[in-house]
């Protein structure tokens, strides 16, 4: 039974308000797929904060039509289609599909999308060996802690003092001031 003119346009709104919420679109041929074999595939999804939808590709073409950051999905809407669209963490999703499709056996991921390009195999591939987003966030962290306490083991790194008012000066900072004193005295000279 095909679906009315009104059903149709609730499913591309639907699929674009599900589109404008997600960082990455797999497009995945699930022919020969039981029905039972999908639902435990959105199952698995969930948790990475995946929406596993269903959808034929001509209203997945209308849904992405007009957005750039969409429209390379188009190379891949042939067949018959499930699109794996990634909300949160997108090394967990492509990792929890690859171990579906390696359980199954029936599935083949036909490419996806990252911010306005099409990604191959390899390219898709190659996002579950870049770090999460914890670890970049644990890292930046670190990055950041390091700054201020590398400042102030190199302010006191040589104690040479200044009376400068009731104030001690650390030696790195006398140096770098008489340093820049020296050279205007240069310059003026």
């Amino acid at each position: 039974m095909s679906k009315t003119l009104e059903e149709k346009k609730e499913i591309v709104a639907e699929l674009k308000e599900i589109l404008s919420q997600s960082q990455l679109a797999l497009v995945i041929d699930y022919q020969g797929l039981s029905v039972a074999e999908i639902s435990d595939l959105r199952r698995r999804m969930r948790p990475t904060g995946t929406v596993c939808k269903k959808a034929k590709n001509t209203l997945m073409r209308i849904a992405v039509e007009g957005d750039q950051k969409w429209l390379p999905m188009n190379e891949f809407l042939k067949g018959s289609s499930v699109f794996l669209l990634v909300h949160e963490d997108m090394k967990a999703a492509i990792k929890t599909y690859q171990d579906f499709q390696k359980d199954t056996k029936k599935t083949e991921l036909r490419g996806g999308v990252f911010d306005g390009q099409a990604l191959t195999l390899d390219d898709v591939k190659a996002l579950t060996e870049l770090p999460s987003k914890e670890e970049l966030m644990a890292r930046l962290a670190g990055g950041l802690k390091a700054i201020p306490t590398k400042l102030a083991v190199g302010l006191n790194a040589v104690p040479t003092k200044l009376a400068v008012g009731i104030k001690e000066v650390p030696g790195s900072l006398v140096r770098a001031i008489k340093a820049i004193s020296e050279k205007e005295d240069s310059e003026a000279a």
